[in-house]
C-alpha cells in the first residue's frame, strides 16, 4: 500500500483549494485536492510541507488531519492510504506549478467539479459541512 498525502486548505471567506490534473497526467482533467505521495523516510506531515512547497510555492503552518481513505484503482492494481489533512499556508497568492488550472471553490460547488474517484467521500462530508476544516485547525491550535 502507498501512502499519499493531500491538503484541504480553506480561506477565510470558506472557500477551499482545488487543482485540475493536466491532460497529459495520469487521470487526466480530474480534480482533486494538492499533495502527493509519503517518499520513504518522511513523515506524512513532512510531506505535505513538501508538496505544498513544490506544487504551490507555499509553505506550510498548520496541519490537522480531518481524513483518511484506502482506494484501490483497478487500472494500477494499487491500494492508496490517502490522508487528507486540514491545512493552512503561508505565501498567498499561490503559484501553482502542477495543475492545468485551479479554483477557490465553496464547500456546496465541490459537487460540481469532476473528482479523483478516491476523493467521493471526503467531498460528501465537505459540502455537507460535517467537516469542516478551518474549525478543526481552530480547535488544534
Amino acid at each position: 500500500m502507498r501512502t499519499v498525502v493531500a491538503a484541504v486548505i480553506e480561506r477565510g471567506d470558506r472557500r477551499m483549494l482545488i487543482g485540475q490534473r493536466r491532460k497529459d497526467d495520469s487521470s487526466p482533467l480530474k480534480w482533486e485536492f494538492p499533495g502527493g505521495k509519503v517518499e520513504p523516510g518522511e513523515t506524512p506531515e513532512d510531506a505535505l510541507r513538501r508538496e505544498l512547497r513544490e506544487e504551490l510555492g507555499a509553505s506550510l503552518t498548520r496541519a490537522v488531519e480531518i481524513a483518511r481513505v484506502q482506494h484501490r484503482y483497478a487500472a494500477a492494481n494499487e491500494v492508496l492510504e490517502i490522508i487528507f489533512f486540514g491545512a493552512s499556508i503561508a505565501g498567498e497568492p499561490i503559484q501553482p506549478s502542477v495543475f492545468e488550472k485551479t479554483a477557490w471553490v465553496l464547500p456546496r460547488e465541490l459537487g460540481n467539479f469532476d473528482f479523483l474517484a478516491a476523493n467521493s467521500q471526503l467531498i460528501a462530508l465537505l459540502a455537507s459541512g460535517k467537516i469542516k476544516p478551518a474549525e478543526l485547525l481552530d480547535k488544534s491550535a
